[in-house]
């Protein structure tokens, strides 16, 4: 009989003592690929950002072998606690799940992706984790608009030495590609780009892309599968 990849519901505690709703998202025994797990961060909460948005991407990276985990931030669905404007109290939202996730399930190491505003609050957490081992983003918001809110995030990620995956539409409404590239000539370590050709940013955000975001993702984990732990 063929197994199947099985999804379980969790609540994680942070340092602070709010309650985080979370999905794993659990690939068959037979697929697990090395021993890394993709923790991801939905978008900007205050605009509606829910780990719903996550779980396609979730799930089919569960069917490539990932364990895969989804959760609300704090003040959002069932999580306690209030969303902050700038995204920092978050950080300490991801450290404790991506701590739990490495005391938990059997993964030694964490691929950690953010989507749109969770893009600069998970790379302000990269390297607070050290079984962290790479970070990925979709519409990372480097523009000037977004940057009143989340400019403070930058320099974590782009000083972070750890390998680092940038994808973004060719028509992101928050970031322009020109504005990507100039951020990215600052990166140190290990760093990739990959745009999509004529897709904004809330398209991206959409179901149409999750398969193809998958695939990145993944083929981006199994070039880690050499790094290890800090």
């Amino acid at each position: 009989m063929a197994t199947r990849n099985a999804m379980e519901s969790c609540i994680i505690s942070t340092t602070d003592g709010e309650c985080l709703q979370a999905r794993i998202f659990k690939p068959p025994q037979e697929t697990i690929q090395n021993g890394t797990a993709i923790v991801l961060v939905h978008p900007y909460s205050k605009l509606g950002g829910c780990q719903g948005l996550m779980q396609g991407i979730a799930l089919r990276l569960s069917i490539k072998g990932y364990t895969s985990i989804t959760f609300d931030m704090r003040g959002v669905g069932r999580s306690t606690g209030r969303c902050s404007l700038t995204g920092f109290a978050e950080i300490e939202d991801v450290v404790s799940v991506c701590k739990w996730v490495s005391q938990n399930l059997p993964a030694n190491k964490i691929l950690l992706v953010g989507s749109s505003a969770g893009a600069p609050i998970s790379g302000s957490a990269v390297d607070k984790v050290e079984e962290v081992i790479g970070y990925a983003s979709i519409g990372y918001p480097f523009g000037l608009a977004a940057s009143f809110l989340f400019g403070r995030h930058h320099r974590a990620i782009l000083r972070s030495r750890k390998p680092k995956l940038f994808i973004m539409g060719t028509n992101d409404e928050f970031t322009s590609v020109e504005q990507l590239e100039k951020k990215l000539t600052s990166a140190v370590g290990r760093v990739q780009a990959h745009l999509i050709l004529g897709v904004s940013h809330f398209e991206m955000e959409g179901p149409a892309y999750d398969a193809r975001i998958a695939d990145l993702f993944a083929d981006f984990a199994a070039s880690l599968k050499d790094e290890q732990p800090a």
